[in-house]
């Protein structure tokens, strides 16, 4: 039996050379930063998933998409063909050309043709649907996974058996290794290796980015199931007889005396399948740790749609994608022991009984194998897929964006991962009753740590997934403060999810995924999306350009599954106040430390202190790093590391690590300083607790509950800015300081101002500034860096106690109650004029044409007004509250004052409000779910809507009672307000 492997995979094996390139400031001035802002490129426009369901799309659908898309300022898009459309309770589509085919390969080019007139940039899934595989992806090219059986022998004789196959998957079976042990009634422990199954790697963690260190340990508070014994086995005595077995399985052995176990050991496939795929393309889902069989897939798949966009490939088609691991768990690939001992330095074959549930010398060793075990899986994916795919695109002179790094926390290193990708692709979701909690929606903290520390641009990330809404989205009180959640988090390029591609011949809403937030021009509110997209790309241009400011480096271990979890989590003990960004062990091997005591990345990225991850567990090459920076005069934070949780290097490395750590942390008080070298160790205390410790200001912190905000700092042009989300759905006012020096100046996103402010306090190191905001509000915050203006600034105001306010005082001067005409247009199904004698929620009127409405409704009242004579006061209409989607155009005595989407939907009419009588008029349009529920549940009645979306069954797809329709229309109060400085 043969056991060597592929000279690919061996090739695979060598170290990961690193992406070294920094991000400088861009060379930007004030003038030249502001004129961005107001108006910035459409380079900083979002992207979005554009999806071609089923293969749904015509020529004519897609040159109407990218005309919408330029239209509203997008930067690109990401053609991702894939099928959902029928998932969660939802009818089928009609199937158009099968992905990847000659048919589909012409409309691929004519996307691109379009694309390249309008100038928007295309990438693609090089997949349909997710997981990477399909039809023509064999057993021998597929996911594979350990097998094995089990043999009892008695002996002392010569034994001549037949050695059962073990258990196989879709016909296909490979033989590994055939190992005999001695079993002893004596040598049992009462302790098992706790969850086998997922330190093999035989199963996914979870979707949320799970802490997976408990799997580095035997902790029964940590997996479920009642123990049983298990046999212990000694590696020295596992012997490999694989050479006397027979093709057929045939054993013939001298065995020795005493109860032996024969495993005959092999591997199958996992039998994942590609998942949400159009129809056609279902198929077995590739062997990650293979690079033989990703050079197959995209020998087969991705260069003929190359060949056939040649003239566009690195112009207008720049980048390929493959979605988030969601195919389960993966141990073995061809040549992975020759792999595992390239990589680990030892023979794997003594320690695989652990895969039959036996104890390998001990729990401890068998739980630092089976880590190690993990960690080589690990490494192969990145190394045989990811970095594979890098060259693959690379080669073409095209960027690679998978979403590489969960959350799904399969057999992967995230960040390790990430190091191969040109834009860190991450994900988060808009809330849903599929995922109602904060912790379950926010990714991006790995991806821009990943960004920061490999000296990456772009931090993109699948944008406003949900389950369960369809199209009723109140954007700013949903999608707006994710979407600040996640800037705050590093995130600086939306890529919509999703806008989908529908045929005219679909009908109105049309075709469209099961999930996510729908964004299309097939929307009611599509023609009042710009405001909403220009904030979008005003945020995203300068958080583009800033490089990123953060005092702590968080190293987060070497234990796989490694996926980070959200920012919010605080796994590295800063918050609040102070900022940091994560490492992998790669990275952090070539961290320096400068005279400052700065510990520095290869990408140029500073931070003050280095701290450990709490579980205590580091490798060897690790440990040896931190001694080294600690030589250096770093600032290290974290307890006495208790053991690497790994057999690499065997007892010297063991005693080495003991050595070591007994060295730099020079006893065991916790609470303590060690000094190393020039070096020191804090233990026992935060890197929060540290800082304050230090008497480092914090980056950001406000005199009210902090909880409510959220922050990140970028240095742009000679500026500090902090961006600062309020994630409250209530104004709020406080008092907030910043680790700064001059005078603040507010850049507003909402509409591009900027202002400087006159009402703060500077201290020795910070700046203190009253600010307001408004529900779900946000703002960017600048400080100039020239210490020269700082102090002259300060000196300027210096004993001046007539200092203007930062804001007004806002005083309302009128409700706007009674009677309002509306009107609801015929065309779309609605009565024409209708009296409202009070504002009221369109979805509880008696009359069903405004029950059901969906659209653009026009309200509009007289009033009398008679306080505009106010010397210096400026006058605002207010809205109150917009439902369902939130977007509403306002026009006072004839004069469109534009589109308001936030709260508190308010509008400067100080030119147009006039004493007496007034003509306001105000045109609110909510979304298509309430037209849609109503046909679907009056299908007697023929109806004006055509989705494949059905609305009766809730997230899961289980059939509800009924449909309830959203609520809808201008609930006010309508305000007159008055802003005095």
């Amino acid at each position: 039996m043969k056991r060597t492997a592929a000279s690919l995979f061996l090739m695979a094996a060598l170290l990961i050379p690193g992406h070294s390139q920094t991000i400088p400031d861009q060379d930007y001035s004030t003038a030249d930063l502001e004129d961005n802002f107001i108006k910035p490129s459409p380079e900083y426009g979002t992207d979005c998933w554009w999806w071609w369901l089923n293969g749904n799309v015509t020529r004519e659908a897609i040159t109407s998409d990218l005309e919408a898309m330029k239209e509203k300022g997008f930067h690109g898009a990401m053609i991702f063909d894939a099928g959902g459309h029928n998932q969660r309770g939802n009818r089928d589509i009609p199937a158009g050309p099968l992905f990847a085919s000659e048919e589909w390969r012409k409309l691929f080019v004519h996307a691109l043709d379009e694309a390249e007139r309008l100038g928007l940039e295309i990438g693609f899934n090089i997949q349909s649907g997710w997981n990477l595989g399909g039809p023509f992806i064999t057993p021998e090219k597929a996911a594979k996974m350990l097998t094995y059986s089990k043999t009892e022998i008695s002996g002392g004789t010569e034994v001549s058996i037949s050695l059962p196959q073990p258990p196989s998957r879709r016909g296909f079976y490979r033989d590994i290794a055939v190992l005999a042990f001695p079993v002893d009634s004596s040598r049992i422990s009462d302790e098992p290796v706790r969850g086998l199954d997922l330190k093999m790697g035989v199963h996914e963690l979870g979707g949320s980015a799970p802490d997976c260190r408990f799997l580095l340990t035997n902790d029964p508070k940590a997996f479920r199931g009642a123990d049983k014994p298990a046999f212990v086995v000694s590696s020295s005595q596992v012997r490999d007889i694989s050479g006397l077995m027979s093709e057929d399985g045939q054993l013939r052995w001298k065995c020795p005396e005493g109860k032996w176990v024969v495993m005959r050991v092999g591997y199958t496939c996992t039998g994942a399948v590609v998942s949400t795929c159009s129809k056609g393309w279902e198929g077995l889902v590739l062997d990650y740790m293979d690079p033989e069989a990703f050079d197959f897939y995209v020998s087969e798949v991705v260069q003929p749609i190359l060949d056939d966009a040649a003239h566009h490939v690195g112009r207008t088609l720049k980048y390929m994608e493959t979605d988030s691991w969601e195919c389960g768990g993966m141990n073995w690939s061809k040549g992975f022991e020759e792999y595992f001992r390239n990589y680990m330095g030892y023979d794997l074959l003594p320690y695989l009984p652990v895969a039959a549930g036996f104890v390998v010398d001990d729990i401890s060793t068998s739980n630092a194998f089976l880590a190690d075990f993990r960690k080589t899986i690990a490494d192969a994916v990145a190394n045989n897929h990811y970095r594979r795919f890098a060259d693959f695109a690379h080669r073409n002179g095209m960027a690679i964006l998978p979403e590489s790094a969960g959350p799904h926390a399969g057999p992967l290193d995230g960040i390790k991962n990430y190091s191969h990708s040109d834009i860190m692709m991450s994900e988060f979701w808009a809330p849903s009753p599929h995922r109602p909690r904060t912790a379950d929606r926010f990714f991006l903290k790995q991806a821009s740590s990943a960004a920061h520390v490999y000296g990456r641009k772009i931090v993109g990330a699948e944008s406003f997934t949900t389950i369960g809404p369809h199209w009723n989205d109140l954007i700013w009180h949903a999608q707006k403060p994710s979407f600040d959640h996640e800037i705050c988090a590093g995130l600086n390029r939306v890529y919509f999810h999703t806008f989908t591609c529908s045929p005219k011949e679909m009908g109105l809403p049309g075709q469209e995924y099961f999930a996510g937030t729908h964004i299309n021009p097939r929307l009611t509110w599509w023609a009042e999306s710009t405001p909403f997209m220009e904030y979008l790309t005003r945020v995203q241009f300068l958080v583009q350009n800033g490089r990123f400011v953060a005092d702590a480096l968080y190293y987060y271990g070497d234990h796989v599954p490694n996926v980070l979890p959200y920012k919010h989590s605080d796994i590295a003990g800063t918050l609040p106040g102070y900022d940091f960004d994560a490492i992998d062990e790669n990275a952090l091997l070539s961290v320096e430390v400068d005279d400052r005591g700065m510990l520095v990345t290869s990408s140029g990225m500073e931070y003050r202190v280095l701290v450990l991850p709490s579980h205590r567990v580091l490798s060897l090459a690790v440990l040896e790093k931190v001694a080294r920076l600690l030589r250096k005069g770093a600032t290290v934070i974290g307890d006495k590391p208790e053991a690497c949780v790994s057999l690499k290097g065997g007892t010297r490395a063991a005693k080495r690590f003991a050595s070591l750590a007994g060295r730099i942390w020079d006893g065991s008080v916790k609470g303590e300083c060690y000094h190393y070298g020039k070096g020191r160790v804090f233990t026992g205390i935060t890197a929060n607790e540290y800082f304050r410790a230090e008497q480092l200001p914090p980056d950001f912190t406000a005199d009210s509950d902090l909880s409510s905000f959220d922050y990140i700092h970028y240095r742009i042009a000679g500026k500090d800015f902090w961006f600062i989300s309020n994630m409250a759905d209530r104004e709020i006012q406080s008092r907030f300081t910043f680790r700064a020096a001059g005078r603040p100046e507010i850049w507003n996103p909402l509409d591009g101002s900027v202002r400087k402010l006159d009402d703060f306090e500077c201290g020795s190191r910070t700046v203190t500034v009253p600010l307001r905001f408004d529900p779900c509000g946000s703002i960017f915050i600048a400080f100039d860096r020239n210490e020269k203006a700082a102090d002259d600034w300060k000196e300027k105001v210096s004993g001046h106690d007539d200092v203007r306010p930062n804001y007004p005082e806002v005083t309302v001067c009128q409700v706007l109650e009674g009677t309002w005409d509306v009107y609801f247009d015929p065309a779309k199904g609605g009565p024409g004029h209708v009296v409202f004698d009070s504002l009221q929620d369109w979805s509880l009127s008696s009359d069903a044409s405004v029950r059901y409405y969906s659209g653009t409704a026009a309200y509009s009242k007289e009033f009398t007004f008679d306080s505009v004579g106010t010397p210096s006061a400026r006058f605002c209409v207010e809205l109150g509250s917009v439902l369902d989607v939130g977007f509403a155009r306002v026009r006072l005595n004839g004069v469109d004052k534009g589109i308001v989407w936030t709260a508190p939907f308010r509008v400067d009419v100080t030119d147009e409000l006039r004493e007496g009588t007034n003509l306001l008029e105000v045109e609110v349009v909510n979304s298509w779910y309430n037209r849609v529920a109503g046909d679907q549940l009056h299908p007697e009645i023929p109806g004006t809507t055509s989705t494949n979306i059905e609305l009766i069954h809730d997230f899961r797809g289980v059939r509800k009672e009924t449909i309830t329709l959203s609520p809808s229309g201008l609930m006010g109060p309508v305000k007159i307000v008055k802003l005095t400085e």
